[in-house]
């Protein structure tokens, strides 16, 4: 319904005419009935001067069909108009409403500043104009009409000036209300964005790991299948549940993508990192886990990244080293999480050469360990996930050969719960 009538409105045009057309029929037919029976030898008549006092009731009306178009030319010419009507001393009436609808416009439709000043000289001028007029009109009492024609000025531009703030402060209000959208929809992209980042890293890290641990086990089941059988099926069972784990903690990261409400295995985090040191010695390294008493309110962020560090750099140094001895430090302080991992650089190996195990992997050093050919991109989204909670990590060798990694988490729970 509403639509319908919204349809059939007229346009301004057709609006500003029938406006026009009764502001005119008003002024005219209202002063005449209102002085009807009046002594001539009292008042001008409107036919006097060549029914001039018709002709300034009729401009002043029918002007008013340019409001919109004109507004302050169209004030001029009613204020004109009303000037020299009541100048002459025509009879009073109904002959201010083109002149009241003509200040309403300027007011309603203005800048605020400029239209305020031109209709408050407008105004001041022509009360001098009306009191100078009214000044010889008997009885005194009769000039209450000039006294109403000075405030229902005022009031027609109070009026315009509110419709005019009103308007401004709904445009604001739907300006806000847009910009509030848009924000809304980019900081739901963002966060989409955020979190394909973050399945993509999950997920890299999840396979990197998996895939080096069964690099090495094949290497190892190749290396001994004629030798050592018994050891050829230990390395198979091992390679079946590290493929195993990868897969239900693959199932476990992308889930979020269906949620079906079936039961899920936790996502990974300090309670795993027995799991994952366990792991780490299947796959032929001697790991030492050292650890403190956690406190009870550990980020999920925080723990998810802890445990990352810790297997990607387990990753690292099964696919970069071979066999070693490795080193795990976590340290649990009142506003951080300190990560230390470091390896010996291969010096725990059963002779064979690590690259031998790892096959093209990596490139031997002179030491005899292994040296990474990917550029680094795991100790960067290592340090990329520190950067992301507000902490640091450095990596680099040690003195007397090695590698360690050092990490510090600030345990924050306000910024890193969104993480």
């Amino acid at each position: 319904m509403r639509a319908r009538v919204t349809q059939v409105r007229p346009p301004a045009w057709a609006q500003d005419s029938m406006v026009a057309v009764f502001v005119t029929v008003m002024q005219v037919q209202g002063t005449v009935v209102r002085n009807d029976g009046q002594p001539e030898s009292v008042l001008r008549p409107l036919s006097d001067l060549g029914n001039l006092g018709y002709l300034l009731l009729i401009v002043s009306g029918a002007v008013v069909a340019l409001r919109r178009v004109w507004p302050v030319p169209v004030f001029v010419v009613t204020a004109v108009a009303s000037a020299v009507y009541y100048a002459l001393g025509f009879p009073d009436g109904p002959g201010w409403l083109g002149l009241f609808v003509a200040i309403y416009t300027v007011t309603s439709r203005g800048d605020g500043h400029r239209s305020l000043l031109t209709v408050s000289a407008g105004i001041t001028v022509l009360t001098v104009i009306w009191l100078i007029a009214a000044a010889h009109i008997e009885p005194p009492a009769a000039v209450g009409w000039v006294f109403f024609r000075i405030g229902a000025s005022v009031m027609s531009a109070a009026l315009g000036e509110s419709v005019r703030s009103r308007k401004i402060i709904a445009a604001e209000a739907l300006e806000r209300a847009e910009q509030a959208e848009r924000s809304r929809e980019e900081r739901a992209r963002a966060l989409v964005d955020e979190e394909r980042l973050r399945i993509a890293r999950e997920v890299h890290d999840t396979v990197a790991h998996a895939v080096a641990i069964i690099n090495v086990q094949s290497g190892v089941a190749a290396h001994v299948l004629d030798k050592r059988p018994e050891r050829t099926r230990h390395t198979l069972e091992v390679i079946e549940q590290t493929s195993s784990r990868a897969l239900q903690e693959m199932r476990t990261i992308l889930g979020v993508l269906h949620d079906d409400g079936g039961a899920r295995t936790p996502p990974a985090g300090l309670g795993q990192l027995d799991e994952l040191t366990e792991q780490a010695r299947e796959a032929g390294l001697e790991v030492d886990l050292e650890t403190t008493v956690p406190p009870p309110h550990i980020p999920d962020a925080v723990g998810r990244a802890v445990y990352r560090i810790l297997q990607e750099s387990i990753t690292n140094v099964i696919r970069h080293v071979g066999r070693s001895r490795v080193a795990i430090a976590v340290t649990y302080g009142v506003d951080t999480v300190d990560v230390r991992v470091t390896d010996d650089g291969g010096r725990v190996d059963d002779g064979r050469v690590a690259s031998e195990i790892l096959g093209a992997g990596g490139r031997a050093a002179p030491d005899g360990a292994v040296v990474s050919d990917d550029g680094g991109r795991g100790i960067a989204g290592m340090r990329e996930r520190c950067r992301l909670l507000g902490g640091d990590l450095r990596a680099g060798p040690v003195a007397g050969g090695g590698f360690a990694v050092d990490a510090r988490i600030p345990v924050m729970p306000g910024r890193t719960a969104a993480l």
